[in-house]
C-alpha cells in the first residue's frame, strides 16, 4: 500500500485505556494508588511498591484475560474509523505488551472488536516493557506519523525520520518536547492534523 497511506501506534494509552483497565485491576487485588498517582508513568511510584513487585503485576496482568476487554481511548474510535472508512488510512500497531500467544490473540481480538477487522492491517507484539527501535527501523525515512504516549518512544521514532505525536497524560505533561514531535490529547486533533481538515462534533 501506499506509505503516505499508513500511520503508526501503539496501543496503550493511545488506541487502548490500558491505564484505566490496569488501576481497576490493582485495585481490585488489593492495590490503592498515591495521591496524584496518575500523574506518574512509574508504575512502581504511582503504587509505593517495589520495582520488582511491578513487573510481576504488569506481566500478570498483560497475560490475563483483561487483555480481551479494555476499553478505547477517548474518541479514538471515532476518529480511526473516519480516517480509514473515509480517507482509506490503515494502521499498523506496534505495542509492547507481551508475547504469550494467547495474550497476543486477546490483544488483536480486542482491537479488531473495538476498530473493525480491517483499519489495523498489521500488529505487532513485543515482550512487556520491550523498546521499539528494532520494529520503528523498518519504517526508517518514511516519513509516517507515529503515535505514542511513551516520551523515549517518540524520540525513538525522530532517530529513524518519523513524526511523532505524543498522546497527553498526566504522567507526560510536562515532557519538554523537542522540535518535530507534537503533543495532543484527542485523537480529534490527530485527525484535523493528519487530514487538514476540521473536525466538527
Amino acid at each position: 500500500m501506499n506509505s503516505k497511506r499508513l500511520i503508526l501506534t501503539d496501543a496503550d494509552g493511545v488506541i487502548l485505556s490500558w491505564d484505566y483497565a490496569f488501576g481497576v485491576w490493582m485495585e481490585s487485588h488489593g492495590y490503592t494508588p498515591i495521591h496524584q498517582g496518575n500523574r506518574h508513568y512509574s508504575i512502581a511510584t504511582r503504587f509505593d511498591i517495589s520495582q520488582k513487585k511491578v513487573g510481576e503485576l504488569i506481566k500478570q496482568f498483560n497475560e490475563s484475560a483483561a487483555m480481551g476487554f479494555l476499553p478505547a481511548l477517548r474518541d479514538a474510535v471515532y476518529y480511526i474509523k473516519r480516517l480509514h472508512e473515509e480517507h482509506s488510512y490503515e494502521f499498523h500497531c506496534i505495542t509492547s505488551m507481551s508475547r504469550d500467544p494467547n495474550a497476543v490473540k486477546l490483544r488483536e481480538m480486542n482491537i479488531r472488536k473495538l476498530f473493525g477487522d480491517t483499519a489495523f492491517s498489521k500488529i505487532v507484539c513485543l515482550d512487556t516493557g520491550a523498546p521499539k527501535h528494532s520494529v520503528l527501523e523498518n519504517y526508517n525515512g518514511e516519513g509516517l506519523y507515529w503515535i505514542e504516549d511513551n516520551y523515549r518512544n517518540c524520540l525513538a521514532g525522530l532517530e529513524y525520520g518519523l513524526k511523532p505525536i505524543l498522546m497527553e497524560h498526566g504522567f507526560n505533561m510536562a515532557e519538554h518536547l523537542p522540535p518535530g514531535v507534537t503533543k495532543v490529547t484527542a485523537w480529534k486533533e490527530i485527525y484535523e492534523l493528519i487530514t487538514g481538515e476540521k473536525a466538527y462534533g
